[in-house]
């Protein structure tokens, strides 16, 4: 009989070992621990805040040091009014060792919006993180539940397949005692095979969803579980609540915020080039030389500690600010709109999974309703 290979596969797909029921909270809780999306992002958050920190803020000082020496071996004449002297070979040397410190004190306040801006950056960084960490939890409880619907299918499917295998044993026994043409068989044969497709395909999709939950977890991907399929339903609040709610604490509109502010600093940092800079600097340094063969002086040395301000003021740059200017402004105009589209985007999101959930909810009545009548039906 032809349905006998596909009974075959179907044995081999449903023998396995004792598999470990994963609740919900634990798939959770394993997912916020080792999901790789989310490591990714709390990588980048960790590098936002390094950016931020002081040490990249451009408001400590700059400190160096340096040294040099020199040696050489000459020999020659020296020429003077006096007359003509020459001199032997000898060695001559030279040598300067110094530290200086430097610090910016004012540069048209560029340096303190920069520094605000990669605050607000890191900010930004951990919204981001917020938003993949609330996209995982929702891909996590989409598979959780898909896994959860597709065992319930293949319970019902596995109650079908038995009742069209009975079916098929009917038509044989029929057959055998003349109260059945072939065909009965032929067609019962059909439907048990029909069955066993529909159950080995939504076998597949099963295993194929686990393997979806394992990646989500971070887990070994041939990992065998089951889950619970008990679903308590909430009743929702009312939309214009929900839409209040969405309003006032999604993270896409939260990244938008940020985002505008950014752009402020920006326009504040691209102005600071219309100002003065001032820095100062001081340093200690000690140099000397050492010449036998020298004309006039054979040797020096000097130290001592030295002091400096510098002020520069780039008059015109070519009009290279004021284009700064301008483009963090549009940017800023730019920041707007999309905060207003991703407002409305969110009341959209927020209206069409409200009355998708509602009218979820009034099917699965009217489906308790039918399986009432039909029990009633059948008794």
């Amino acid at each position: 009989m032809t349905y006998r290979p596909i009974i075959i596969m179907l044995f081999l797909a449903f023998n396995s070992s004792a598999q470990e029921l994963l609740t919900r909270d634990e798939a959770m809780k394993l997912a916020l621990q080792h999901n790789y999306d989310i490591q990714v992002a709390q990588k980048s958050v960790e590098t936002a805040k390094s950016n931020a920190s002081i040490y990249n803020s451009g408001y400590l000082p700059s400190a160096t040091a340096s040294g040099s020496g020199q040696l050489t071996y000459n020999a020659g004449k020296n020429e003077t009014v006096q007359g003509t002297q020459e001199f032997d070979p000898t060695d001559a040397y030279s040598y300067n060792a110094s530290v200086g410190l430097n610090y910016v004190i004012f540069n048209g306040l560029g340096r303190m919006y920069n520094y605000k801006q990669l605050k607000e950056q890191h900010n930004l960084t951990e919204l981001q993180a917020k938003q993949i960490i609330e996209n995982t939890v929702l891909q996590l409880s989409s598979s959780y539940f898909q896994i959860a619907q597709l065992s319930e299918s293949v319970g019902i499917l596995e109650s079908a397949l038995e009742v069209s295998k009975k079916r098929l044993q009917r038509a044989q026994y029929g057959y055998e005692y003349g109260q059945g043409t072939q065909l009965d068989i032929l067609n019962a044969e059909v439907d048990v095979n029909n069955d066993s497709i529909n159950l080995l395909n939504t076998v597949q999709q099963l295993s194929n969803a686990k393997r979806n939950l394992n990646l989500i977890m971070g887990r070994a991907l041939d990992k065998d579980f089951q889950v619970d399929t008990n679903v308590v339903f909430n009743m929702a609040s009312p939309s214009e609540e929900l839409t209040k709610k969405a309003l006032e604490r999604n993270v896409q509109i939260e990244q938008t915020k940020s985002q505008l502010r950014n752009s402020e600093f920006a326009i504040k940092a691209s102005r600071s080039g219309w100002f003065p800079s001032l820095s100062a600097n001081a340093a200690y340094a000690y140099q000397g030389q050492n010449n036998p063969n020298g004309a006039f002086l054979t040797g020096s040395e000097s130290y001592g500690p030295q002091a400096g301000l510098s002020l520069s003021w780039n008059i015109f740059d070519g009009g290279t600010t004021k284009t700064r200017v301008q483009n963090a402004k549009i940017a800023l105009e730019t920041q707007k709109i999309q905060q207003e589209r991703t407002a409305l985007t969110v009341q959209r999101d927020v209206l069409n999974a409200y009355d998708s959930y509602q009218n979820a909810l009034f099917v699965l009545q009217a489906q308790h309703a039918n399986l009432a009548t039909t029990q009633r039906n059948f008794e």
